[in-house]
């Protein structure tokens, strides 16, 4: 015969008469008899445990509570993902004209081709340089006659003839300087007066007093040339003032390394200002000097064919050493126009590198929780930064183990950011220690042990 439980079929009717008043749904059968199934087995498990340790009984139910392998922590741990990459940098080398760029010192972050010819806009066709070319007159009488370190070279001493160049290029609109008949100056101090104010007087009584004419100076700027490779530059006179002097923006730049590396071009090219006897005051036409790093050359204009600028600068953008820069852009509208590009450059080039954080001190990157409430964090050991060029990407990778110890600054493995030539790599460590259950948490559920 089957029993009714009186009590608790009374009590679930009453339940439901006040549901059903209160317009609570009322449970179906099946669902009222899961209720009681579900009651029943938790009044055994709590009456076992009791009875348990009511009794105490050895090797019983609370020894073996007390004393089993508890479920590990459950966890997750996410690798975090590496920051996006800003815009691509566009140096946008030229409005008008034609330009060309040459940057060393970058090369892991740029590419290897950064230090020969990087970026060409415009065309590399030869074009006029203008008084550009007093920079080849520089070195080719330099290599007949050459000045060693603090040496000021052989002295030229000006007559009659020299003199008159000044009126000769006074009439052809040429920048020129005072040359007194009978003066006289070391060939550095000359070499200077034809570089830092572009005096085209002094450029052409130089050739002559090394070469013995034009011609000859044009015979021996052709040999050098050709020893040097600027096989696209040709030269047809001192000054500059023929278009027929031509470059390319490619040769140019191989050009601007030569003289750079020239020590007497170098500081005559890199002085703002000079005063001698005889030519007297002189300022630089190059006004960019100092200016994000400018150290020189030559600036060159010819108002049939536009403003040019060959420069050289040094970028600093905190690597080890700064970048060395050698540009040039020709056929521009105007010197200002050319210099404000040229200054955009190289505030591009120097803003280009990023420096770009991928991981901060304790960034949590993951949690280890027990069923009975007990946590620790997973976290970064170290904050760590990439310097990057433009939008090269970061890649990042990891390998995080399950902690064994669970103690607090316990190593659970590390994770690596990098991009181009660098690579930053970081700790993963436990952040704080899991806490052991209470006893009465281990007698009160058994079906979270073992």
């Amino acid at each position: 015969m089957t029993r009714r439980d009186s009590e608790s079929d009374d009590l679930g009717e009453f339940g439901e008469f006040f549901s059903a008043a209160a317009g609570v749904p009322v449970a179906s059968p099946e669902e009222v008899s899961a209720s009681r199934r579900r009651r029943r087995r938790t009044g055994w498990i709590a009456a076992s445990v009791t009875a348990a340790i009511m009794l105490g009984a050895p090797g019983g139910y609370a020894a073996w509570a007390l004393t089993a392998p508890l479920k590990p922590a459950a966890g997750e741990v996410s690798i975090p993902r590496a920051p996006a990459p800003p815009a691509a940098v566009d140096l946008g080398l030229t409005a008008d004209g034609a330009a060309a760029l040459s940057v060393a010192g970058a090369e892991p972050y740029l590419g290897p081709e950064a230090a020969g010819v990087w970026m060409v806009q415009g065309g590399d066709d030869p074009r006029p340089i203008a008084s550009i070319t007093k920079l080849v007159t520089a070195l080719v009488v330099l290599d007949a006659y050459p000045i060693t370190d603090g040496d000021r070279g052989p002295t030229l001493t000006f007559d009659r003839d020299d003199h008159a160049l000044y009126d000769a290029y006074f009439v052809r609109d040429a920048t020129i300087a005072p040359m007194p008949i009978g003066s006289s100056l070391s060939l550095r101090d000359a070499l200077a007066t034809m570089l830092i104010p572009s005096a085209s007087n002094y450029a052409e009584a130089i050739a002559v007093w090394a070469f013995g004419s034009v011609s000859g100076f044009r015979a021996a700027a052709d040999r050098w040339l050709t020893a040097n490779g600027l096989e696209r530059t040709s030269i047809v006179e001192p000054s500059g003032l023929d278009p027929r002097n031509t470059s390319s923006p490619s040769d140019l730049i191989a050009l601007g390394r030569i003289a750079a590396a020239d020590p007497t071009v170098a500081a005559i090219a890199a002085t703002p200002s000079l005063n001698l006897p005889g030519p007297g005051a002189m300022a630089n036409t190059n006004g960019l000097l100092g200016q994000s790093g400018i150290t020189g050359l030559k600036t060159g204009t010819l108002e049939e064919s536009g403003a040019n600028l060959l420069y050289t600068a040094t970028v600093d953008v905190g690597l080890p050493e700064p970048l060395s820069v050698v540009g040039v852009a020709l056929g521009g509208s105007s010197q200002g126009g050319v210099g404000a590009s040229v200054l955009g450059i190289l505030q591009r080039v120097s803003d280009g590198f990023h420096v770009t954080s991928v991981a901060q001190p304790r960034q949590q990157i993951g949690t280890y929780t027990t069923a009975w409430g007990s946590s620790a964090r997973v976290v970064l050991g170290e904050g760590a930064s990439l310097r990057t060029w433009s939008d090269t990407p970061i890649v990042v990778d990891g390998d995080v183990r399950e902690p064994r110890l669970w103690t607090d600054g316990e190593v659970l493995g590390e994770i690596t950011w990098s991009a181009g030539p660098e690579s930053v790599t970081v700790p993963v460590v436990l952040d704080g220690e899991i806490e052991p259950p209470s006893e009465w948490w281990r007698l009160t559920h058994p079906g979270e042990i073992g």
